[in-house]
């Protein structure tokens, strides 16, 4: 069977080139998805670099392998003890009772590489801040020591805390071969740590079934190596929601303008509403009534109020004083005779005109040919010229006699009424002067948008004034009373349409901004609406792709987890099928275990006992722990064996032999049947033991097996001479009655198990197997045979088989008449016997 590594080496390095073939080969894939695809890949990280540590530098170790874990005052262990390690691949137990201080090691090289410890994880105050050992009041220090790939191979860490400090406190440095301390660099260390963590725990056993989901898929999602495509697809989910949240903000926003424009007594409002409630908005619309600067004709027909300007109420009274002034001039200067010579002066002047104007037709002749006559002594002689009839009586002859006649007539008439045509042009000037002053009705005042003011009386009284200044002699106290009146009505209109402006304005102006903002993000969402179908489209195939390349990647990762599961489950009727990752890193997450109960689906996690929660943490931190390319070339494993029955202990000691082929595995345990299960399965491996003496003192020694053990004890009792002889002889022939009963114990199990016997029938065999004898009778006849049977096979081998096995037993209670030191020679003889 290939390794964990060997099996783990097979994933795929790039995973963007994958998808990117993958993206070749979708030929009916559009151009546009496409090239959003390529874009997120060339935009996320380059293929096949690492994640860069906290502080920017690289973590430069590799094929590290543990040599020692030094400790003094910490947790279990008082003074400075070393739990020396063979620096390489290769399986070591270190066994102890509960209390002996071995945990105190695995939980130390984990806080000395981590700076935490996964058991302490949610524990009450009190519980972690019992670190510190009791009777080592002192400085705690930590110390590991590793040897590494490359030319400097040794590598130290410490954490030193004086006495007082606090756990997050102390000096934490790290040491290369022939180098001074340095600060340990936490940022290098943490990313690899996470990826690949060698360490395990009791309590994370459990945790990596029912902790919570996502923290098994983000643990085994990294370590596939995805990060690439999920850069890519991160920037094109990123995109895409921009423009999802600019599409809802656009219509969230036309819902509540929708919703206030209806209550905006401005028609500007009215029109915007128009437009937004139809379905597909007219932004072009809009967009002209935003930029309407005059604000549509309401607003401009009361700017246009506003707006008008009257002559000064001063310039009006100066030119009605002058208007009765210049009445006044023309009363005192009219009289029946002056009235009366001024229309003959008319008369005369035209009649002169006529006749000058006839002579210049017919003739050569003296005198003006048209005009206003001048002075007699200007005309002429008298009496020349054929003339013209009288236009009026048709009779006489107006020739040139009556040409200077006439001339001289008009010249005295003018200057008789010369002061009544003074005075009469200066009132028609002033009646011109008031008719320009106030022309015609505005049209401004007769707009449709200003049917809601009260303008008719402003134009009715416009239009008296209008009236009386058409008169020849208005009243001139008449016309100020209309002009004080109409000034009034002006101003009135013009405060009126001062206020209906300033209200219409304080209703729109609000509007415009967010009307503006909508306008923008509109245009903004119609123009790349199809880019938003686009880029859905390619974070779906993006998405797919992904989960493909995943599935692939995890395949390898998954049939270790299922061989370790296999080799754990031993008569479980819990199957573990495939291993799937459900989700992303925006979504829920977890990792999918499809494991049966009797072919019976979704049942599992909620029946399985907690040995098998338990090896199913193990067939999931394994392959992860192991990957080919973790630069922890070595695996921490503490108490595992806990809650497993025998055949689950006798599947993880294969399982952990097969992983120490290529890694070093530490296992730290205080069930002795994993170290039972290796020496009986003849596994090679290191079996340390750890025992704690008074005030905190450890020791660790090399363990051999019970039975030598024993034996060993049973040598050392014969030469302690301060034992008195009755005490010391009942003491060694007990161990030799132990080390029997080990030794039967050990071909009892070896025997059954390799004839197909259950585990747990073996487990019940043994336990009913209440005497020495019995147990031997077990180990050397089998099951169902009797003790009374066991002296004849016995002495099949020989007298001395019989007497060590009786000797044995009886003399752990009673004296006996024998050497002691020939009974410990034929004891370990027969245990030799019954290991073949």
């Amino acid at each position: 069977m290939e390794s964990v590594c060997e099996q783990s080496e097979r994933i795929p390095i790039r995973p963007g080139e994958l998808v990117l073939r993958q993206l070749e080969r979708e030929s009916g894939l559009p151009a546009e998805v496409a090239a959003i695809v390529r874009c997120a890949l060339a935009t996320s990280a380059p293929p096949g670099d690492p994640p860069r540590p906290a502080d920017g530098g690289a973590f430069d170790f590799s094929g590290m392998f543990l040599r020692a874990i030094r400790v003094e005052g910490f947790r279990g262990i008082g003074p400075e003890t070393v739990l020396e390690l063979p620096a390489g691949p290769g399986l070591t137990l270190v066994t102890g009772r509960n209390g002996s201080g071995k945990s105190s090691f695995a939980e130390a090289a984990e806080l000395a590489l981590t700076g935490t410890n996964r058991r302490w994880d949610g524990r009450s105050a009190a519980w972690r801040e019992g670190w510190r050992n009791l009777h080592r009041p002192g400085p705690v220090r930590i110390e590991l020591e590793l040897r590494t790939d490359g030319p400097a191979t040794a590598l130290t860490i410490a954490r030193t805390w004086s006495a007082g400090e606090l756990l997050t406190g102390g000096e934490w440095v790290q040491r290369r071969a022939g180098a001074p301390d340095a600060a340990f660099p936490v940022g290098r260390w943490t990313p690899p740590m996470e990826l690949y963590r060698p360490f395990l725990s009791y309590s994370e056993l459990g945790a990596l079934v029912d902790g919570k989901p996502s923290e098994l898929f983000d643990a085994l999602h990294q370590l596939l190596g995805l990060d690439e495509l999920i850069a890519a697809h991160e920037h094109i989910r990123s995109a895409r929601l921009e423009m999802e949240s600019a599409a809802r903000t656009a219509r969230r926003e036309r819902q509540l303008l929708l919703a206030e424009l209806p209550g905006n007594t401005d028609r500007r409002a009215a029109r915007a509403e128009r437009i937004l409630r139809h379905p597909d908005p007219d932004l072009a619309a809009l967009e002209r009534l935003l930029s309407d600067t005059t604000g549509g004709p309401e607003p401009a027909a009361l700017r246009a109020v506003l707006a008008l300007e009257l002559p000064p109420a001063s310039r009006v009274e100066a030119l009605l004083a002058r208007l009765r002034v210049a009445q006044a001039e023309v009363t005192a200067v009219t009289s029946p005779e002056s009235a009366a010579d001024l229309r003959v002066l008319d008369l005369l002047r035209i009649a002169y005109s006529h006749v000058a104007e006839h002579e210049t037709a017919t003739g050569p002749g003296r005198g003006r040919s048209g005009g206003t006559p001048g002075p007699l002594a200007a005309q002429g002689g008298a009496g020349s010229g054929s003339g013209c009839p009288c236009p009026v009586c048709g009779r006489g002859n107006l020739d040139r006699r009556w040409l200077s006649e006439t001339a001289a007539a008009v010249d005295e008439l003018a200057e008789r009424t010369a002061g009544l045509v003074r005075a009469r042009t200066e009132l028609s000037a002033v009646l011109a002067g008031l008719h320009a002053a106030l022309g015609e009705l505005p049209t401004e005042l007769a707009t449709a948008e200003l049917a809601y003011l009260d303008t008719a009386g402003l134009a009715e009284t416009w239009a008296q004034w209008r009236r009386l200044i058409e008169f020849p002699d208005p009243d001139p106290d008449t016309l100020g009373a209309v002009r004080e009146r109409l000034y009034g009505e002006l101003d009135f209109l013009r405060q009126h349409a001062a206020v209906e402006l300033d209200r219409l304005e304080q209703a729109w102006t609000p509007l415009i901004p967010r009307l503006r903002n909508w306008l923008e993000l509109a245009r903004t969402v119609h123009a790349r609406a199809a880019e938003l179908q686009t880029a859905r489209a390619a974070e779906v195939w993006l998405k797919s792709a992904t989960a493909h390349v995943r599935d692939e990647r995890l395949a390898p990762l998954a049939g270790t987890a299922r061989w370790v599961w296999q080799s754990l489950r031993q008569q479980s009727n819990v199957e573990l099928g495939g291993i799937r990752l459900q989700g992303n890193a925006n979504s829920a997450r977890r990792v999918q275990l499809d494991v049966t109960v009797d072919e019976v689906d979704g049942a599992a996690l909620g029946v399985m006992s907690q040995g098998e929660l338990h090896a199913l943490g193990l067939a999931l931190f394994l392959p992860r722990a192991t990957v080919a390319a973790s630069p922890f070339r070595f695996v921490v494993i503490d108490d595992p064996v806990q809650a497993m029955d025998p055949a689950k202990v006798d599947g993880l000691a294969r399982v952990l032999a097969t992983v120490a082929w290529d890694r070093q595995v530490v296992v730290f345990t205080h069930d002795d049947r994993l170290a039972e299960a290796v020496r009986r399965m003849q596994i090679d491996a290191r079996i340390l033991e750890v025992q704690r003496r008074e005030r905190s003192v450890v020791e660790i020694r090399l363990s051999s097996d019970p039975v030598h053990r024993y034996l060993d004890d049973a040598r050392a009792l014969l030469r302690t001479p301060q034992l008195p002889q009755a005490i010391s002889d009942e003491l060694v022939a007990s161990c030799c009655r132990s080390a029997l009963e080990a030794a039967g114990l050990a071909r009892a199990k070896r025997v059954l198990l390799a004839e197909g016997m259950d585990h747990r029938e073996v487990q019940r065999r043994i336990d009913t197997a209440q005497s020495t004898r019995a147990m031997i009778t077990l180990a050397v006849l089998g099951p169902g045979r009797r003790i009374e049977d066991l002296n004849k096979r016995l002495a099949k081998e020989g007298r001395w088989a019989v007497e060590v096995l009786r000797d044995a037993t009886a003399g752990a209670h009673i004296p006996i008449a024998r050497d002691l030191s020939e009974l410990i020679a034929d004891t370990e003889r027969f245990v030799t016997w019954l290991a073949r």
